[in-house]
């Protein structure tokens, strides 16, 4: 089986997750500056076989799009022109920055630990992989 990728990508950072070839298990991979990302990934793809991206999409309480869209919503055209064979998903990712620091919390990191954005962004990644893994589980 091929991995699946999460992407909670932001103006300045870009949090990523990847599961197990299984796709069994959701673990953090990196963060990495936006300006980054195509490097990334084209590396990342030569190396590893992925079948799905899973991109953090953020929605407000009224479930419309948040107006950080404006600035995912290029990435995801462009995701999709340079890789039409992978398939991308989105997944609704409000609250997982608070989740992340929650987790950081009860991991017992110390408050300096905490600030830490890069950490942050890489566990919502996560967090947004997992939450889609038993998504599909679900489904099945």
């Amino acid at each position: 089986m091929a991995r699946i990728l999460s992407i909670d990508y932001g103006k300045k950072r870009v949090g990523m997750a990847v599961t197990d070839p299984g796709q069994i298990i959701a673990t953090r991979l990196t963060t990495i500056p936006t300006h980054t990302i195509w490097d990334f990934l084209k590396e990342y793809f030569l190396k590893e076989k992925v079948e799905t991206v899973v991109v953090g999409y953020p929605r407000q309480m009224n479930n419309e799009a948040s107006e950080a869209v404006r600035y995912i919503n290029p990435f995801l055209r462009k995701f999709q022109q340079v890789y039409p064979e992978i398939r991308l998903e989105l997944y609704d990712e409000r609250f997982t920055s608070k989740m992340a620091f929650q987790t950081m919390i009860d991991g017992g990191l110390k408050k300096k630990q905490r600030q830490n954005k890069e950490m942050i962004d890489g566990i919502s990644a996560t967090i947004i992989l997992q939450d889609y893994l038993e998504q599909q589980r679900n489904l099945q």
